[in-house]
């Protein structure tokens, strides 16, 4: 496989040799190869990359050039292409060609192609920011639900925001901040969920809702995840004792998909000497259903090292009971849009009721989000839930500040 430095070699060569004023830069993705490799074995899956290379080369006209990046990626350069309509007739071919099943497989397996597409000297001088653009391109387009795009030069104030994101991660100027969680049975304090924050000097504070989302549909999720990862145990390492109180830290359903996510973790817990038992581990239902057999391999690792798992936002998404019955969790965290309901509508109250019940019987705890008030708090507590967390009974604050305000006065467990 061709490494990134190669691949911008060629590039920049193709730029320094003047063959042509005017090229492209397609940023292909073939989502359904790392599929196959799951399903019937790496060497089924080597085969199919193979066979996908090997479908796009004969596609393209002889000059145009295709490298691998990736299991399921491909950078492909598009020389004398005079507009950017030349370069969509290039991804049309591209997706007509995957119209048939790959079928030298152990069984036939339909593929799509979704492309991004970047011109020079249009989107950039030189390789690097011209596969930047066209991955920008790429994920336009797979947010879109689109087979193609190309680069629009109004996406450069995301770009300025992706490089302003890098660089604040890479020098740790973000920020942990803890939510405490209450123990609603015993009264008492019993974790907290850690939350990054970014005072950005461009745009100032920048709402998780923008960059968490953002860092998901780029290459910044797994760095983001790094740094929460080691930020949160960093100040959790700080306590004398940890009595009992637990830590949430949120993984995207990207991140478990990469490989060697349970060794990081698990390395991270052991160079701060943090108990795998004081770490849980939030996902969102969406994980359920995005890829269940990686996510439900995944997770259990981590739950049989004694980390607890969370689903988090349950009610709103689209997990089922044949869902739960096969996904390891420990927790499940019920949204708040119906816990701010409970009070105004008797069917909301019998559902989290229900939820609540439900999980007892399948022996997981629960844990109500967006409490915001005691008459929710009283209510929940009736209802048996084990836990809470919201603005009633504690905002988010700076995770030293939640230590020494709260740690150094919660009784052993």
């Amino acid at each position: 496989m061709l490494n990134r430095e190669h691949i911008f070699e060629q590039i920049d060569a193709h730029i320094a040799a003047g063959e042509d004023e005017r090229f492209a830069v397609l940023m292909l993705r073939v989502p359904g190869l790392r599929e196959i490799s799951l399903r019937f074995g790496y060497a089924q899956g080597e085969q199919a990359e193979d066979m996908a290379h090997a479908l796009i080369q004969r596609s393209l006209r002889p000059i145009d050039r295709v490298f691998r990046a990736g299991d399921d990626g491909f950078v492909v350069l598009l020389p004398a292409m005079l507009s950017a309509n030349h370069a969509l007739l290039a991804g049309t071919r591209l997706i007509h060609a995957f119209e048939q099943p790959l079928d030298g497989t152990a069984s036939p397996w339909l593929v799509r192609p979704v492309m991004g597409i970047a011109l020079y000297p249009d989107h950039g001088p030189g390789a690097d920011r011209l596969c930047r653009r066209a991955s920008m391109a790429l994920d336009e387009a797979q947010r879109r639900g689109e087979l193609y795009v190309v680069y629009e030069p109004h996406d450069t104030q995301v770009e300025i925001f992706y490089d302003e994101l890098r660089e604040a991660l890479d020098a740790n100027r973000l920020q942990v901040f803890f939510q405490p969680i209450w123990n609603l049975q015993s009264d008492r304090l019993a974790g907290a969920e850690s939350l990054a924050r970014w005072s950005s000097p461009s745009h100032g504070e920048v709402s998780p809702a923008n960059f968490v989302p953002f860092s998901e549909q780029s290459d910044l999720i797994s760095v983001l995840t790094r740094w929460s990862m080691n930020t949160t145990l960093r100040h959790v390492a700080s306590l004398s004792s940890f009595q009992g109180l637990r830590f949430a830290i949120n993984f995207s359903p990207r991140v478990l998909s990469r490989p060697g996510m349970v060794e990081q973790l698990l390395g991270a817990l052991e160079i701060w000497g943090v108990p795998p038992t004081a770490v849980i581990v939030e996902i969102t239902e969406t994980t359920l259903v995005n890829d269940l057999d990686l996510s439900v391999q995944v997770l259990r690792r981590l739950r049989d090292r004694g980390i607890g798992i969370a689903i988090d936002d349950f009610g709103t998404g689209y997990a089922s009971i044949a869902y739960l019955r096969q996904f390891p969790a420990t927790e499940l965290k019920i949204d708040q849009s119906l816990i701010g309901a409970i009070r105004s509508e008797p069917h909301t109250a019998k559902l989290v009721r229900a939820i609540i019940n439900m999980a007892h019987h399948m022996d997981l705890t629960t844990t109500a989000e967006g409490i915001e008030d005691p008459v929710t708090q009283a209510l929940l507590v009736e209802m048996g839930c084990d836990f809470g967390q919201g603005f009633h009974l504690g905002r988010p604050q700076p995770a030293a500040e939640f230590l020494a305000r709260f740690a150094t006065t919660v009784p052993p467990a």
